[in-house]
């Protein structure tokens, strides 16, 4: 018995990190026998029937402060970001209604904005043709309502995914751009198999234990189980019980439901931006991940946050430099 095996037999089974064994990587089980186009195409469908109010995720909370404004593009519409003397999001047009100037570049005076072209001031309320647009800060990600961009009935609050409540926690937001449209961000998260293939750097050991089968299934089982598990560093890692599900149509939630972490999300937003310089269209991903556990180091760590962040944010970049391949393939093939 070699040393690793001998390790491996006397680890105890309940602590989080794990040895496992695992076959070469063209050795695994393939998986696309059971990843159907038409399976995939289906969980689409059913995210894009349900409704999303006309939100939109615009930025991480911590990217609207009140000492500068935030600028961004949604759906081609540009907008301006910031945060008053109370503290709350405002959104509105990024153009200055005098002449044009962009807003991202103006100051944050006592809570409004001051344009750096003639000194108008916009406190957040209508000022000629500029007007506000609802606002929603949930504490992680920000939020925007578009109602001419959605084309539903508006919502009066985004969906939010139920998250880890109490305790301690830690959130860090990534975003990262690709040329897709959102529902091709959507469609790479509702397929699970392909983490070991494709993230064999970060998976192992994946299997999907349930996965819906056509249009028509209740919500309470509208859901990918997925068992797999997350690789530290070399055969070493902390295996989980995972569901995929889709709250609106935008959005993909991956949820621990038994293991190290449980309650523990990761949120995928999909944002489309509008058209870029090509005339293609561009969609930000928008990436939240909390993470809570009851261990008492865990504890400890959170108060680490800061320091921590920049890590999960560098690994879920990484995930999604390769996974916008993926989405961007889609893309191209289905725009010929």
């Amino acid at each position: 018995m070699t040393v690793n095996r001998r390790i491996a037999a006397r680890w105890p089974p309940h602590w989080p990190v794990q040895p496992f064994a695992e076959p070469r990587w063209a050795r695994q089980e393939p998986t696309y026998g059971d990843c159907s186009p038409a399976l995939i195409e289906a969980a689409g469908k059913r995210a894009s029937a349900r409704p999303s109010g006309n939100w939109f995720v615009v930025a991480a909370s911590r990217e609207v402060r009140a000492d500068r404004p935030f600028g961004v593009t949604v759906g081609g519409r540009e907008l301006v970001a910031w945060r008053a003397r109370d503290g709350e999001v405002r959104i509105g047009p990024g153009a200055c209604p005098h002449l044009g100037a962009p807003l991202a570049d103006a100051r944050v005076d006592r809570g409004g904005l001051v344009c750096r072209w003639h000194g108008l001031r916009i406190d957040g309320e209508r000022r000629g043709t500029w007007s506000p647009v609802p606002a929603h800060d949930d504490g992680v990600l920000v939020w925007a309502r578009l109602d001419r961009l959605g084309g539903e009935p508006p919502a009066e609050r985004p969906v939010v995914p139920a998250r880890p409540g109490g305790g301690a926690r830690i959130d860090a937001v990534a975003t990262v751009t690709g040329t897709c449209e959102p529902e091709d961000v959507v469609a790479n998260r509702l397929d699970p198999w392909h983490g070991a293939w494709f993230h064999p750097y970060s998976f192992s050991r994946l299997r999907v234990l349930e996965a819906p089968q056509g249009i028509d299934v209740p919500d309470s089982e509208d859901r990918f189980l997925v068992e797999v598990t997350f690789r530290l560093a070399g055969r070493w890692g902390v295996p989980v019980l995972a569901e995929f599900t889709c709250p609106e149509p935008r959005t993909v939630v991956m949820r621990i439901v038994e293991g190290e972490g449980v309650g523990s999300v990761v949120e995928t937003h999909a944002t489309p931006l509008g058209p870029g310089p090509d005339g293609r269209p561009r969609t930000a991903v928008i990436e939240a991940t909390i993470a809570a556990s009851e261990r008492r180091g865990f504890a400890v760590a959170a108060k680490l946050a800061p320091a921590i962040r920049p890590l999960v944010r560098h690994t879920a970049t990484r995930l999604w430099r390769d996974d916008l391949a993926y989405a961007e393939r889609r893309y191209a093939l289905r725009a010929g």
